[in-house]
């Protein structure tokens, strides 16, 4: 398409505990406060609030179609991120839309879901974790019909908060351990603080050593790059901030993410930027990369 037209994103929810249809949809078109309100995730219209649309939008793409499990979930979503047509069946979005969200993050149905937009050419950012094993991670790249078509990467990449400067990186010195906390389970939020450590570290296609260990619901995974070590901890049900501590020869930092907005803002704005320009934004490197430490995280010596 030429860059100056405007991009129709077709958005697909909702998996248990992820309210991304409403938000990311929202940063594309804006929102209604008063249906809003109402949205199963509170957190979403306190940040959203902050904002001022159409001035914090993304600007020359929206999302056009919905698509949900339950009906009655996607009409809501509809009304509130002012999405116009809500379809009864995800695939009558080929050949009305040209690009996904598909904002779900329930890996087990990425595959399912994305083989009818990919076998169409269609570009398709998977929500995180696009997948929990290598042999799933394959099976999706085998339905990819051109590099870039597939996005996926925790928010956390792009997050301001998770960023290391020149600045930091001299006053860190030879970062030999790294210390992350993230809640929920290693499974679902796991991602959130792997990607952007292999990111800031350049660590994608390093070799490493991981175990695993889980006390009363709590994941501890150890990675090991030789020189350096990671050390990630998913709390479960105990709520947290998402944490990430660096530990250099000369000092320390720690980044905890708060911008949730921002986070996504910038995330979505590189898929779009990816489709307009025909590059790739995320790479199979970095995803194998990402997916082989949550599939071996995954294998816990002590439950």
């Amino acid at each position: 398409m030429k860059s100056n037209e405007d991009l129709r994103l077709g958005i697909i929810g909702l998996s248990e505990g992820n309210g991304h249809p409403y938000s990311w949809a929202a940063i594309f078109n804006g929102y209604d406060p008063v249906i809003m309100a109402s949205c199963p995730f509170p957190a979403i219209p306190k940040y959203l609030a902050r904002q001022v649309f159409p001035r914090d939008a993304i600007p020359m793409a929206q999302v056009t179609h919905v698509w949900a499990q339950d009906p009655a979930v996607a009409e809501h979503v509809a009304a509130a991120s002012l999405i116009p047509i809500v379809v009864d069946k995800y695939e009558a979005m080929i050949g009305e839309v040209d690009a996904i969200l598909l904002a779900r993050d329930d890996a087990e149905n990425h595959l399912e879901m994305s083989i009818p937009f990919l076998d169409a050419g269609l570009p398709v950012y998977i929500d995180k974790p696009i997948a929990l094993t290598l042999e799933n991670l394959a099976a999706l790249y085998g339905h990819e019909r051109y590099s870039g078509q597939i996005f996926s990467c925790s928010a956390m990449r792009f997050s301001e908060d998770m960023q290391l400067g020149g600045h930091d990186l001299a006053e860190l010195g030879r970062i030999k351990h790294v210390q992350a906390i993230v809640p929920k389970s290693w499974e679902k939020y796991g991602v959130h603080v792997v990607d952007p450590v292999l990111n800031m570290l350049g660590l994608y296609e390093k070799e490493c050593q991981v175990r695993s260990f889980c006390f009363n619901n709590v994941s501890v995974i150890i990675v090991d790059w030789g020189s350096l070590c990671a050390t990630f901890t998913c709390l479960g049900s105990m709520p947290s901030e998402i944490k990430i501590s660096l530990f250099g020869s000369l000092g320390s930092k720690e980044l905890i993410f708060k911008n949730t907005f921002v986070a996504f803002k910038r995330t979505l704005e590189a898929f779009v930027d990816g489709i307009r320009s025909g590059r790739e934004m995320t790479t199979r490197k970095q995803l194998d990369g990402v997916v082989s430490i949550l599939q071996r995280g995954m294998i816990y010596e002590h439950c």
